[in-house]
C-alpha cells in the first residue's frame, strides 16, 4: 500500500468524482483510476460502486476512509516532527479558540509569543465548544483554548490557566442597573437572551439558574456573542456571560453587574490530545502559555 494510493483514494472518496479529484490533484484521471484499482486489488475488496463518470463510496469504503485519513494525519505529524527535530523553534501550530477569548486574552498571548519565537507560525481556527473538543480528538487541531476546561475526557489533557467570574449583562436602564452586585435569584422574573440549546454558555446559565431553584424565562436566542450583547443593549432582555466575553468593547447601552451568590465562575485553559506527544514547536508554545499565565495570573483569576 502506497502513500500515493491513500492520497488519491481520500480525494476520490470525499468528492465521489474521479475527474474532479484528478483536477484537484493535478494528475491524469487514468492515473487515479489505476491507483484506486491497485488499492482495491491489494485489499481484496471493492471500495467504490461505479456509476458512469461518478463513483459512490460503499459502506466498507467509508470504514476504510476513516482509517486512511487517520493514517495520513499520522504520517503528516511524523513528517512535522522530523522537520522540527533539528530546530524546535520553527514550525506551524494549528490552534483553536472560542469567540469569547478572541478579543481579550488571545491577541495579547499570541503577540507576546511571536516576539519571542518569530519563526513559529500559527494556523488559527475559531470554533464552538464541542467543535474544538472534537477537532483535538480528530487531530484537526494541535492545541485549543477553551472554557470551561475539559478535565474528564479520556482522550484529552486539560490544563486550567485561570478562573473568571460570570456577570449579568443588562440594559443600562434596567431596574437593577445601579446595583453593585446581585443574587442570581433576583433574575427569576426576567427575560433572558441566551445561546440556543447545545451551546456551552446556554448550558452554564441554565444549570446556574436551576441550582438556585428557577427556570430562566428565555425569550430570545442568538448564535454569537455580538448578537447576544446587541439584543441586551436593545433592551430585549438580560444575559449571563463570563467576564472575558463582555470585557471589550463595552457598550454604552449595557452594564455588567457582579453576581454575589452563587459564586459563578468558569475555568479557561488549554486542551491537547492525550494519546500523542506534542511536536517540538507545540511543546515550545505549550510551555510558553503555562509560563505566561503563571506570570500574569499568579492567583489563577482573570
Amino acid at each position: 500500500m502506497e502513500f500515493r494510493q491513500l492520497k488519491y483514494f481520500i480525494e476520490v472518496a470525499e468528492r465521489e468524482h474521479v475527474s474532479e479529484a484528478a483536477v484537484h490533484l493535478h494528475v491524469a484521471q487514468s492515473a487515479i483510476s489505476r491507483q484506486i484499482a491497485n488499492l482495491e486489488n491489494e485489499l481484496g475488496i471493492q471500495l467504490f460502486e461505479r456509476e458512469g463518470r461518478n463513483v459512490r463510496l460503499l459502506p466498507i469504503g467509508k470504514i476504510f476512509l476513516t482509517h486512511a485519513k487517520d493514517a495520513m494525519k499520522a504520517i503528516d505529524f511524523a513528517k512535522k516532527q522530523m522537520d522540527e527535530y533539528i530546530d524546535p523553534e520553527r514550525g506551524s501550530i494549528k490552534i483553536g479558540f472560542p469567540t469569547s477569548l478572541a478579543s481579550s486574552i488571545l491577541p495579547h498571548l499570541l503577540s507576546a509569543f511571536k516576539k519571542e519565537y518569530p519563526n513559529i507560525h500559527f494556523q488559527l481556527r475559531q470554533g464552538a465548544y464541542n467543535f474544538l473538543i472534537d477537532a483535538i480528538k480528530d487531530r484537526e487541531l494541535d492545541i485549543a483554548f477553551i472554557g470551561p476546561v475539559v478535565t474528564d475526557d479520556p482522550h484529552i489533557n486539560g490544563d486550567i490557566l485561570f478562573q473568571e467570574k460570570m456577570y449579568v449583562l443588562a440594559p443600562n436602564n434596567h431596574r437593577l442597573s445601579k446595583r453593585k452586585s446581585l443574587y442570581l435569584t433576583e433574575l427569576k422574573e426576567e427575560d433572558f437572551v441566551l445561546f440556543p440549546k447545545g451551546y456551552i454558555f446556554e448550558k452554564m446559565v441554565i444549570d446556574a439558574c436551576h441550582s438556585v431553584g428557577f427556570e430562566p424565562h428565555v425569550t430570545t436566542e442568538g448564535e454569537d456573542l455580538d448578537a447576544i450583547k446587541g439584543m441586551v443593549a436593545a433592551g430585549i432582555g438580560i444575559t449571563v456571560l463570563p467576564e472575558s466575553a463582555i470585557h471589550a468593547p463595552v457598550s454604552e447601552f449595557t452594564v455588567q453587574i457582579p453576581i454575589s451568590s452563587p459564586d459563578l465562575k468558569r475555568s479557561v485553559g488549554m486542551i491537547t490530545p492525550k494519546h500523542r506527544e506534542l511536536a517540538p514547536s507545540e511543546k515550545v508554545f505549550y510551555q510558553f502559555v503555562i509560563n505566561y499565565f503563571t506570570e500574569h495570573f499568579p492567583k489563577g483569576m482573570f
